[in-house]
């Protein structure tokens, strides 16, 4: 196995057995054929043809599209074809700065492939032998990747917060990290996929963020969502990304990122370019 692979992992999903899923004349995500299937009994709010899934024009509002989806979720999430929904609005654009046309629950944004935002933070200290980093295991209650890998912190974007005040947010929540330390972050970029899932389609965006931690910091879990933090050095980290999956899938992505530009992988490695050309696409 390699980072290649992980790269590759994150990005396999047959389009042909989506279709658009369109809102105001506009494609805003995928929705796959079985659950198109399932959204034909909506008929005050989807017209599902052959060729895309269109929200009812006459849901000609914000409020008005927010609200007839509301049903749509809850009778997905009864006949369990999406997790239990988690009370958190996404919001559904046509890009990251475009105005929100509607407000999906979180659980349900795979559903209709539409593009999800999100925040990580690679933590990490310097030593005299080299970088570590910090290493979150996720409760093996968890509703999603229960029991795997993450990065320090990590959360998805919701609707009306900007992204420096939801990675302070997480930071605080998921690793106990003050305000006057989180607010050192750096943003260094982002990194895209589209994924397939059991839900649905994930084209997502995740801004990545750097944050060097004093040596004698210990992250601490608020929320119930990491199980225990581990502070490894590099090149374990590297290792447990190239030679498993252990790690969430799109976490691989935010490390191997972070590899690239501290040049843990050098230019010279011979999947140099197509590594950096694969953690955008």
């Amino acid at each position: 196995m390699s980072f290649l692979d992980r790269i590759h992992d994150c990005n396999r999903a047959n389009l042909r057995r989506f279709r658009p899923f369109i809102v105001v004349g506009a494609q805003v995500g995928y929705v796959r054929t079985d659950i198109a299937a399932r959204l034909k009994y909506f008929r005050d709010t989807f017209d599902v043809t052959r060729e895309a899934v269109i929200l009812n024009p006459a849901l000609n509002d914000f409020a008005g599209r927010s609200a007839a989806m509301a049903p749509v979720v809850a009778a997905l999430a009864e006949d369990e074809a999406i997790t239990r929904p988690r009370g958190e609005l996404y919001p559904v654009a046509t890009h990251f700065t475009a105005e929100p046309l509607l407000a999906l629950e979180r659980a349900a944004v795979p559903a209709f492939g539409v593009r999800a935002y999100g925040v990580h933070l690679n933590g990490f200290v310097r030593r005299k032998g080299g970088i570590e980093m910090w290493i979150g295991f996720r409760a093996k209650d968890k509703p999603t990747f229960p029991g795997m890998l993450d990065n320090l912190v990590a959360g998805g974007q919701p609707i009306g917060i900007t992204l420096q005040d939801n990675l302070i947010k997480e930071c605080a929540e998921e690793a106990a990290i003050p305000r006057e330390l989180a607010i050192l972050a750096a943003p260094v970029g982002a990194i895209t996929y589209r994924a397939e899932s059991p839900e649905g389609l994930k084209p997502d965006v995740q801004f990545c963020y750097d944050l060097e931690l004093p040596a004698d910091f210990v992250p601490e879990n608020t929320d119930g969502e990491i199980e225990r933090f581990e502070l490894w050095p590099i090149e374990q980290v590297m290792e447990r990304v190239a030679e498993t999956t252990e790690f969430k899938f799109n976490c691989n992505l935010v490390i191997i990122d972070f590899l690239v530009r501290h040049g843990l992988i050098p230019p010279d490695d011979p999947d140099y370019l197509e590594i950096v050309r694969g953690l955008r696409q």
